[in-house]
């Protein structure tokens, strides 16, 4: 099983990796599919199904969609270009992708939100059309986003989990188990085996430069959300606040004033300043999602910025580590809060986060996992409830504690020797059943929890 870092940690666009991104991405593809086709097309058309219904406003499914059949990328994305395009779009009541005729499409009309049962491949189901000059469907194509920007069409997942067709890499671990038992007979670090994984197939140049450019927009995205305040976009009135601690924090600094208990405040601003400029539509970096892309950019942070020692020399090690712990979630379990919780985004991530700073700090391979566990364990059974579907409350402090959680599990693995009662892929799998087991409404539906408890206009 081959999953790249690149994989785990892909440059998108806020609010949601798989509301937003996805969509986008699917209906690139779907663009790819008609380029391709023998029938001449004079429409689009489409329907979002489940989860991408019912938050698809709040996570801005519906701009994403319409964004992708206009032939943006998340990778490549350009918001003044966007909000352009948007407002022809919504004037004209037409579209015009690259390499094709233009299009008939009204967003009032051709994407509809459809509130019924959810399609039966996954909880965030899209479907896309193709019609022409009578309005008859000449193409139709159904996109599962499965998380984490991840997008698969109804045959696809009905082949099940994505096999890996590409020349085979030297350590192919599916599991943690093999991931251990592959360390200890090469003698070499996760990250070592993770990395010669990605030379193989991509190459070096490729590998070096992909990964500087995730801590490049990583640490950018962190800079500009401790420098911009004000009132998130969506309706709820929720204001900016990682500028103002960051900005008490600094101030205190040199004063000899603050408890040491002060240092959570620094890991939780950082992350939470990655989630503002998500929450805002800003350019964000998977981690493994939108919703959770705070939390391993923060521990990096504090890393860097807060441990006696640090190297920007390892950052590529803690991110290799991190993406093998991530790859292994995806493959055995879920990344998507749609299906199975918020365990599934922040978990996932803290569980990352963890392994990675386990790693840079001299964790064996057997700490490692020890810290990736522990933090996955501990975020078992949380919910994804978002109040009005927007990713902002709970999300954004979520991230900030779960970047806490993050540093306390690897501190405790480092204080061990890497033994302990519950594996990583036992807590993995507990993840899953919890997550098959939670009711819909607490799986980013907005139905049930602080969704509904807390005013929301």
């Amino acid at each position: 099983m081959f999953l790249s870092v690149f994989d785990i940690f892909k440059v998108g666009v806020g609010p949601s990796s798989s509301h937003t991104m996805g969509p986008m991405v699917a209906a690139g593809r779907f663009l790819d599919r008609l380029r391709k086709s023998p029938f001449q097309a004079h429409g689009l058309r489409g329907s979002l199904h489940g989860s991408l219904a019912f938050t698809g406003v709040g996570h801005a499914t519906d701009r994403a969609t319409i964004l992708g059949l206009a032939g943006f990328l998340p990778d490549t994305y350009d918001h003044e270009k966007a909000e352009a395009t948007l407002a022809a779009i919504h004037a004209t009541g037409k579209i015009t992708p690259p390499d094709l005729d233009e299009l008939a499409f009204d967003p009032k009309t051709d994407l509809e939100f459809d509130y019924g049962p959810a399609l039966s491949g996954h909880a965030n189901g899209m479907i896309l059309m193709a019609t022409d000059a009578q309005g008859d469907v000449i193409l139709r194509e159904v996109y599962y986003s499965i998380g984490g920007g991840f997008v698969l069409t109804e045959d696809e997942l009905a082949q099940g989990k994505a096999t890996d067709e590409g020349n085979p890499v030297p350590f192919p671990f599916k599991s943690a188990a093999e991931m251990l038992e592959m360390a200890k007979a090469s003698g070499k670090s996760i990250a070592q085996m993770k990395q010669a994984n990605e030379i193989s197939r991509n190459g070096q140049q490729n590998f070096t430069t992909g990964v500087a450019r995730l801590w490049s927009v990583m640490n950018d995205c962190i800079e500009r959300g401790l420098a911009t305040d004000g009132i998130l976009p969506g309706g709820l009135g929720v204001k900016r606040r990682a500028k103002g601690i960051y900005d008490a924090l600094m101030a205190e600094r040199g004063m000899n004033l603050t408890a040491p208990h002060t240092i959570n405040d620094w890991m939780s601003v950082y992350a939470m300043a990655v989630n503002e400029e998500n929450a805002a539509g800003g350019q964000v970096v998977t981690a493994p999602t939108n919703g959770a892309a705070g939390v391993v950019p923060a521990v990096i942070k504090y890393y860097l910025e807060h441990v006696p020692g640090a190297s920007s020399t390892k950052i590529a090690d803690f991110l290799l580590t991190a993406s093998a712990i991530g790859g292994l979630v995806k493959f055995n379990a879920s990344i998507s809060g749609a299906e199975a919780g918020c365990q599934a985004e922040v978990g996932s991530a803290a569980a990352m986060a963890a392994a990675g700073l386990c790693a840079v700090m001299g964790g064996t391979p057997e700490q490692v996992e020890n810290a990736a566990e522990i933090a996955l364990e501990h975020h078992l059974g949380m919910t994804c409830d978002p109040v009005r579907g927007l990713v902002q409350v709970p999300c954004i402090e979520r991230n900030g504690l779960g970047a806490i959680k993050a540093v306390s599990a690897a501190s405790l693995a480092l204080r061990g020797d890497g033994t302990h009662l519950v594996p990583l892929d036992a807590c993995i799998e507990t993840m899953r059943q919890t997550g098959a087991d939670m009711s819909e409404k607490y799986k980013e539906t907005s139905l049930g929890g602080l969704a509904v408890n807390v005013p929301n206009c």
